[in-house]
């Protein structure tokens, strides 16, 4: 480990293969190589590994069965002993012989992911993974962007995906998009949202405000109801616009799409998704629309938003398709609604007391519209019993808006 950076090697066992003309048993001329994971971090002083595609070795039928979340479902006759066995002693050999090192248990199906005691230590008849990573969320981002009007998006599909497996939530790596978006066809959020913005000015001007709206919320609430850890694929901070494709016949062995272009944050409009990732600014087609990274992370670093319990999600509502939920002194308050706004929305909290807003995904430094006013910042509790809490806050809600509050000041009634 330097600079505060791990390596980890993605480590794919369903490319191994019998035929040795297209598996990887001998690309390095020997027959074991890629999968002698101790050889790897002897060699090479990685931090861990991350296991990839689990249901195509764990199952017989490769993970292409229907799970409906029954115990059966995962423990029956088709689970491969052998590669479940290899599993837990990889697991067991590796924390063994390398205390520090992290291990990942991934799945592009999903399923093996709640496999029953997939993060329990191996002493204890678990599988022995440190983490495991919740795959249906950027699978429902992208169903929800590809397929689904704005208007009919259910609040509560979005907190059920999201916190899914509360038991093993600290356990759970999350991405609001992640590779499967960017790279083998896919197209990224951003392709998705800004992609067919049309010459009219005006229908321009809404395309790119719905869309810099709905990429900060997704990434925001991903980030914040989450796990205790979240992850991102590169360029997604600021929007990149294309997705990653490698030479191949089909593209005639062409480089132009193998690359992140790192020059568009000269741009005004993609530093300013950056700006509130750092502070998040996308710039798509020359026109500037901000969604923030670095004011986002540094809202996770400073407050330690993520270090905190888990959220108290105490307010759900698919009519208004209104969430809101406290971690730690934080409230998050988010309208996805595409038209609606609210002007004294009531959302409970427990503690009475001043409230003020320390990141709101409207600032036009982000590319919203402004619309709270710096005066409607600071918000004092009434004493009124609210989604089950004994005080609430009437707040301004515009439509495709968030609001991050901070309790700062105590009152004792």
């Amino acid at each position: 480990m330097g600079q505060g950076l791990l390596v980890f090697l993605d480590i794919v066992h369903s490319y191994s293969a019998g035929d040795e003309m297209v598996g990887l048993s001998l690309f390095d001329g020997s027959n074991d190589c890629y999968f002698h994971t101790a050889w790897w971090v002897v060699e090479y002083q990685i931090d861990g590994f991350q296991f990839h595609s689990l249901s195509s070795m764990m199952y017989t039928h490769n993970g292409f069965a229907s799970f409906t979340g029954d115990l059966e479902e995962y423990c029956n006759q088709y689970v491969d002993k052998d590669a479940l066995m290899y599993l837990i002693l990889a697991n067991e050999i590796l924390h063994a012989l390398h205390p520090n090192i992290v291990t990942i248990a991934e799945d592009y199906q999903v399923q093996a992911t709640y496999y029953p005691g997939l993060c329990e230590p191996t002493s204890q008849g678990g599988l022995g993974f440190d983490y495991y990573v919740n795959l249906s969320v950027p699978d429902m981002w992208l169903d929800f962007l590809e397929n689904i009007p704005d208007h009919e998006w259910s609040m509560s599909k979005i907190v059920s995906t999201i916190v899914r497996n509360r038991q093993y939530a600290d356990k759970m790596l999350v991405y609001a998009e992640n590779h499967n978006q960017s790279i083998s066809g896919g197209r990224s959020f951003a392709e998705i949202l800004f992609g067919n913005v049309k010459e009219d000015p005006l229908s321009s001007k809404q395309t790119l405000l719905r869309g810099c709206s709905l990429h900060k919320m997704i990434r925001l609430i991903t980030l914040t109801i989450g796990g205790y850890a979240y992850l991102n694929f590169m360029g997604n901070e600021f929007g990149h616009p294309k997705r990653v494709e490698f030479p191949m016949p089909n593209n005639n062995f062409s480089f132009s799409l193998a690359n992140r272009c790192w020059d568009l944050l000269e741009n005004e409009v993609h530093n300013h998704l950056f700006s509130f990732d750092k502070v998040s600014v996308v710039s798509l087609l020359g026109v500037i629309f901000v969604v923030y990274f670095e004011d986002m992370m540094k809202l996770g670093e400073n407050e330690r938003s993520l270090s905190r319990r888990l959220p108290n999600i105490h307010h759900v509502k698919d009519s208004a398709m209104v969430i809101s939920y406290m971690r730690g002194p934080l409230l998050f308050i988010f309208n996805f609604h595409p038209t609606n706004s609210y002007e004294g929305y009531n959302v409970g909290v427990e503690e009475a007391g001043e409230y003020r807003i320390i990141l709101n995904t409207d600032e036009t430094k982000y590319g919203g519209q402004g619309i709270i006013e710096e005066g409607q910042y600071l918000q004092i509790t009434i004493n009124r019993r609210v989604d089950g809490l004994q005080n609430c806050l009437e707040v301004p809600l515009p439509s495709r808006t968030a609001q991050v509050y901070k309790l700062s000041r105590i009152l004792r009634i």
